[in-house]
C-alpha cells in the first residue's frame, strides 16, 4: 500500500498498481490517439536520414566512400544504424509500436461504432426552445407531415447512398410540454463522420502492412546495356541487386532485353535534352520477341515488374593488343557523363597481357571537341566531333586479390604512369576508327566506334497497388472525418386536432457545430417537406437592415 496525501491534511492508504496494473497502464498509453500521433511523427523524422545519408542496401560503394571520407562520423553512424535506416532495430521498433498503437485504437472504436449503429436514436428533447425552432402551419395531417419530414431526412436515391448521406430517425407518440399529445421525430446524422475516421486509421494500418510486405517481397536491380548488347534477367547479370527477405532468386523470370538503339535528342541552340528513347527487343519465355520502348517516366512492363530508363551515355569500343600482337582486350567501356555537354570519363583495364605488366587507361571523352590538348572542351552533347584522351598506366591492377573494384575508377596504388622521353605522362589522343602504337612496343590501341549505352533500373514491388489504394482511401476517410456533417434534427406536430388537417402546426429545430453552415438549409428542407412546400435549393440570403 502507498500513502497518498489528500487536501494537505490527511493520508490515505492507496493500493499499488502491481505488475498487471502497470501493464494495463502501459497498454492504455500505447493505444491512445495521442501516442499514435507522436509515433507517426517520430516515424517520419526517423525516415529522414534514410533519404539524406547513403544506405547500404541502395549503394554499397557510396556508403563505403562516405565512411572512408568521415573517419569519426561515418563509423559511428554505421554502428547506430543510420546507414541502413529501414533495416535498423530502432526503426523497426518505432514501426511495430505504431502498428500496435493503431490496432489498439481501432479495435475498441470499431466495437463502439458498431454498437452505436445498432442502438436506437435518442428521443427528441421535451422542449426545443433553446435550439431556435421554426414553426409553421402545414396543410397535411400530423402523421403525413412527420412522414414527409422523415422521407426528406432519411435521404434520396438508392439505399446505400441514403445510408451514407441521410439521418437515422425515430418517431414517438408522446405528451408535449403543454400536456397535448404529439408526434416527435428525432433524426441524427454523424455516423459517416466516425466511419471516415475509422477508414482513415484502417488505411494507415494497410499502408504499414503494404510497406512491410513490399520490403519483404520486392527486388530491385540496375543494369547497363550497350547498343547491340543484351541483358538476361539473372542476379549475376545485374550491376547492383537487392531483394527482400522473402524473395527468392529462383523467382526471377528469365527474360532477355536487347538494346537496339538509344535515341537522344538535344536542342540545336542550347544543347538541352528534349527526349531519350531506348528502343529494345524483349524476349519472354514461351513468347515471340516483341519491340518495346522506354522513356523517362515511361517504363517497360514485364511480368509484374517495370524497367525504367534511368540514364545514358557513351560506351566507346576498343581493341587493345599486347607486345606479342595478341588481343588483350576488346569491347565497349561505359563512360560516365560529367556535365551537360556529356564530357565523360572512364577507365579501361587490360589484365590479360601475354607477358609483362598489366595496363590501365584513364580516359576523357569529348563528344564535340573544340580546341586541342589540355585546352580542349566539348561544346555539344551529341557526337559531332568526338575526341578521346587516354593516360596510360602499367603495373598491377589489383584484380587478382579478390577484392571487388569500381569499374569506373582505376586503383593507382600499384600502378605507375607511362612517361615519355621528357618524363611527362603519356596521353594518347584518338578519334573513332584510329589506331595508335603504345609506347615501348607494348602493343596497339584501336578506338573502333562510339555506341551509346542505357542505364536501366528494374523494380518489382507487389505492394505498390495496395499502397496506392490505401493512400486514396486514407485521404477519402480523412476528408470524410473532417467535412462530413454532424447534426440532429427534431420535428414535432401535435395530434390533438388531427381531425382538422389545416390546423397542424409543425415545429422544426436543429443542432449542429457552430461552423456547420448547412444545418439551416437542412432544417428548412425538413420544414418545407412537412408543410408540403417546394424543397429549397439553397440557404436564402439574409435581408440587409
Amino acid at each position: 500500500m502507498a500513502r497518498v496525501k489528500i487536501d494537505n491534511y490527511a493520508y490515505r492508504d492507496m493500493p499499488r498498481l502491481g505488475l498487471r496494473g502497470w501493464l494495463r497502464w502501459i497498454w492504455r498509453q500505447v493505444t491512445s490517439m495521442r501516442v499514435a500521433l507522436i509515433l507517426l511523427l517520430i516515424l517520419a523524422l526517423a525516415a529522414i536520414p534514410g533519404s539524406v545519408l547513403p544506405q547500404w542496401p541502395h549503394s554499397v560503394s557510396d556508403t563505403q566512400a562516405f565512411i572512408d571520407e568521415h573517419e569519426f562520423w561515418g563509423p559511428l553512424l554505421d554502428r547506430l544504424g543510420f546507414l541502413d535506416v529501414f533495416g535498423s532495430a530502432w526503426f523497426t521498433a518505432i514501426y511495430l509500436l505504431l502498428f500496435a498503437s493503431l490496432i489498439g485504437c481501432i479495435i475498441p472504436r470499431v466495437a463502439v461504432y458498431w454498437r452505436e449503429l445498432r442502438a436506437e436514436v435518442p428521443a427528441a428533447p421535451s422542449r426545443l426552445d433553446r435550439y431556435a425552432p421554426v414553426t409553421e402551419t402545414s396543410p397535411l395531417s400530423p402523421a403525413d407531415a412527420v412522414a414527409a419530414a422523415r422521407s426528406e431526412l432519411t435521404g434520396r436515391g438508392p439505399a446505400p447512398w441514403r445510408w451514407l448521406t441521410g439521418h437515422r430517425v425515430r418517431v414517438d407518440e408522446r405528451t408535449g410540454p403543454d400536456g397535448a399529445p404529439q408526434l416527435a421525430l428525432s433524426a441524427h446524422r454523424g455516423h459517416l463522420r466516425e466511419l471516415g475516421n475509422l477508414v482513415f486509421h484502417l488505411s494507415l494500418v494497410g499502408i504499414l502492412l503494404s510497406v512491410a510486405a513490399g520490403s519483404l517481397l520486392t527486388y530491385r536491380g540496375q543494369a547497363l546495356i550497350v547498343e547491340g548488347g543484351s541483358f538476361t534477367n539473372a542476379v549475376v547479370a545485374y550491376d547492383t541487386y537487392s531483394a527482400g527477405a522473402l524473395f527468392s532468386e529462383d523467382d526471377l523470370d528469365p527474360w532477355i532485353l536487347t538494346l537496339d538503339e538509344l535515341d537522344a535528342q538535344f536542342e540545336e541552340s542550347t544543347g538541352r535534352p528534349t527526349s531519350f528513347t531506348a528502343y529494345a527487343t524483349l524476349t519472354e519465355p514461351g513468347q515471340e520477341p516483341r519491340e518495346v520502348e522506354a522513356q523517362v517516366n515511361r517504363p517497360i512492363q514485364v511480368e509484374g515488374a517495370k524497367i525504367y530508363l534511368q540514364g545514358n551515355g557513351y560506351a566507346p569500343s576498343f581493341t587493345i593488343t599486347d607486345s606479342e600482337g595478341n588481343v588483350a582486350f576488346e569491347g565497349a567501356v561505359p563512360f560516365i557523363p560529367q556535365d551537360d555537354v556529356y564530357t565523360s570519363t572512364g577507365v579501361v583495364k587490360v589484365p590479360d597481357v601475354t607477358e609483362g605488366e598489366q595496363m590501365g587507361f584513364k580516359g576523357t571523352l569529348l563528344p564535340s571537341a573544340l580546341g586541342e590538348g589540355a585546352d580542349a572542351i566539348s561544346i555539344f552533347p551529341d557526337a559531332e566531333n568526338p575526341v578521346m584522351y587516354l593516360q596510360m598506366y602499367t603495373g598491377d591492377l589489383g584484380l587478382d586479390e579478390g577484392v571487388p573494384q569500381n569499374v569506373y575508377t582505376l586503383d593507382e596504388s600499384q600502378l605507375s604512369p607511362v612517361r615519355d622521353e621528357d618524363d611527362e605522362p603519356v596521353v594518347l589522343e584518338l578519334t573513332p576508327g584510329e589506331t595508335v602504337e603504345l609506347p615501348d612496343g607494348m602493343g596497339t590501341l584501336t578506338w573502333n566506334d562510339l555506341p551509346r549505352y542505357a542505364a536501366f533500373d528494374l523494380r518489382r514491388d507487389p505492394s505498390l497497388p495496395w499502397l496506392l489504394g490505401f493512400a486514396v482511401t486514407s485521404l477519402l476517410g480523412l476528408g470524410t472525418s473532417l467535412f462530413a456533417p454532424r447534426r440532429r434534427v427534431w420535428v414535432t406536430a401535435p395530434t390533438a386536432d388531427a381531425a382538422d388537417a389545416a390546423a397542424t402546426v409543425v415545429t422544426v429545430a436543429v443542432w449542429s457545430p457552430p461552423h456547420d453552415q448547412g444545418a439551416t438549409l437542412e432544417r428548412d428542407r425538413a420544414l418545407a417537406a412537412a408543410c408540403d412546400r417546394p424543397r429549397p435549393a439553397s440557404i436564402p440570403p439574409e435581408d440587409d437592415e
